[in-house]
């Protein structure tokens, strides 16, 4: 879906109220939605002039290097040990100076021929502080009409033979959690497990997806969906309250919209689809600069290996990275 002719934008959930809204929660809660007053079938044809990717060829700064990382695995594993938490997905963000004529349009064509994803979305509005591209895998939430579905992604090798039983009972775990999540805001007995641990396949890699789906009760607004379910379970922990602690505890850096939801709310229609904003980059200005950054990050657990998850987070980079980097062919 393309949306042009942006007519408002808020940044308060309440106010959605009616149109066709590009949405965008960072991982810290703040939103921006942008108000459409047209919209059309997705392209992302290179329109006359455009110009194309200029591929990054510098070293990318990491928020969490190699030791670092290792370091916050054993620390999650000694609260796992105290019973202070079950799960906890622990991440890092990537980062790489952009130049002046850098044009995130010319990356989402990259990436859609590169890296095909479900839920690929570009919103290109910089002159309001939104410049975002996601090829995620993982849907955080969709709507129609009172029927919800969210579709947490836990598990995560190079191909379904190279699962481990770890991999299977964390998806168990967070699937219950966002059960338990959608229970605040469906009808009772309504909130179903389909397709538990099902395998996808995406470019590079295999998931483990289940969906969880339920019948919101009558009157339950857009905000009410929101503080049940965010932010998403699959990238936060178990249980949410103390996982959110451990995250602030150890990553040194926000995550912005990684992690958070990227998609459009239909208000009119009682529609919407939300992805986790994971595979995602998105442009920020630090320091008189503007930069490219690019989250990766792995759920901990009891059985987690430390140096095992420091791959995991560099299995889920390389492709993306590499296409913006020039390193591997769309």
């Amino acid at each position: 879906m393309t949306a042009y002719d942006p007519a408002e934008v808020v940044t308060d959930i309440d106010r959605i109220d009616g149109g066709f809204w590009a949405v965008v929660i960072d991982f810290e809660s703040t939103m921006t939605a942008i108000r459409f007053t047209h919209r059309g079938r997705r392209t992302m044809t290179r329109p006359p002039g455009d110009r194309p990717w200029t591929p990054l060829d510098q070293q990318w700064r990491t928020s969490l290097d190699h030791q670092a990382y290792v370091g916050g695995v054993t620390r999650i594993r000694e609260l796992i040990a105290a019973g202070e938490v079950y799960q906890v997905n622990l991440c890092r963000i990537l980062s790489h100076d952009l130049p002046d004529d850098a044009y995130l349009p010319a990356l989402a064509r990259l990436l859609r021929r590169g890296n095909p994803a479900p839920y690929e979305a570009l919103i290109h509005a910089p002159e309001l502080g939104v410049d975002i591209v996601c090829a995620s895998p993982e849907r955080y939430l969709w709507r129609g009409g009172e029927r919800v579905v969210s579709s947490p992604i836990k598990g995560t090798a190079v191909t379904a033979a190279e699962m481990l039983p770890k991999d299977y009972a964390e998806n168990v775990m967070i699937a219950d959690l966002v059960r338990n999540d959608l229970q605040h805001v469906c009808e009772p007995g309504s909130v179903v497990v389909e397709d538990l641990c099902g395998v996808e396949a995406h470019p590079g890699l295999v998931h483990l997806v289940t969906n969880v789906a339920g019948r919101l009760r009558r009157g339950v607004s857009w905000r009410d969906v929101l503080d049940a379910s965010f932010p998403p379970g699959s990238v936060s922990g178990a249980p949410k309250s103390s996982a959110l602690t451990t995250i602030t505890a150890l990553e040194p850096v926000p995550r912005g919209p990684y992690c958070g939801a990227i998609g459009w709310i239909d208000a009119d229609r009682g529609e919407a689809e939300l992805a986790v904003g994971i595979r995602t980059f998105w442009a920020t200005q630090a320091y008189g600069r503007r930069v490219l950054n690019f989250g990766a990050g792995a759920g901990i657990t009891w059985g987690s290996d430390p140096e095992a998850e420091w791959q995991e987070t560099q299995l889920k980079a390389r492709r993306l990275i590499g296409l913006a980097s020039g390193g591997v062919a769309p």
